[in-house]
């Protein structure tokens, strides 16, 4: 069997100003201070003597390995991104960068942020614009149904505000 594993598909290629901010903070993070840090304790390890049989140096080098492949991916990544920073001619449908406040049939509301597939977080309501919501919200207006195919079963949600930061 072998190591290789085919790309994972990069989606698309949008981002809000925060989370271009947010990648780049993580690549200088990465870059200036993770990664000198862990040179210098392999290096120090490097020091001690016999590589083969030392954890630290193993271990250091693991890190250096994973920082390195995250600082290529970021890097290539943040070329290939647009940042949307402008508001679409018509803020009264669903696009890209929209805060959408949903109800489903029993009243209750949920609200969400369609953003680029590099930013999407659950917990803070971020949804990529690559999600089967996303895609089933864009370009709908207020008070428009959506249906949506969940593991659970089909879901019915209507527009209920549409807001743009």
């Amino acid at each position: 069997m072998s190591r290789y594993r085919p790309p994972r598909t990069a989606g698309t290629p949008l981002i809000t100003p925060e989370g271009e901010a947010r990648l780049r903070a993580e690549l200088h993070e990465l870059w200036h201070v993770r990664r000198p840090k862990v040179t210098q304790a392999v290096s120090e390890a490097a020091a001690q003597g016999d590589r083969s049989e030392n954890a630290e140096y193993t271990y250091g080098k693991k890190m250096l390995r994973e920082i390195d492949s995250r600082v290529r991916f970021l890097t290539k990544r943040l070329e290939n991104l647009k940042v949307v920073r402008e508001r679409p001619a018509d803020p009264g449908k669903v696009y890209f960068g929209a805060w959408v406040t949903l109800e489903d049939d029993d009243g209750e509301q949920a609200r969400y942020r369609i953003v680029g597939p590099d930013e999407f977080d659950l917990k803070q309501n971020l949804i990529s614009i690559d999600s089967p919501l996303a895609r089933a919200l864009v370009g709908k207006a207020l008070d428009a149904e959506v249906r949506v195919n969940a593991p659970t079963g089909e879901k019915t949600w209507y527009v209920v505000e549409i807001d743009y930061p």
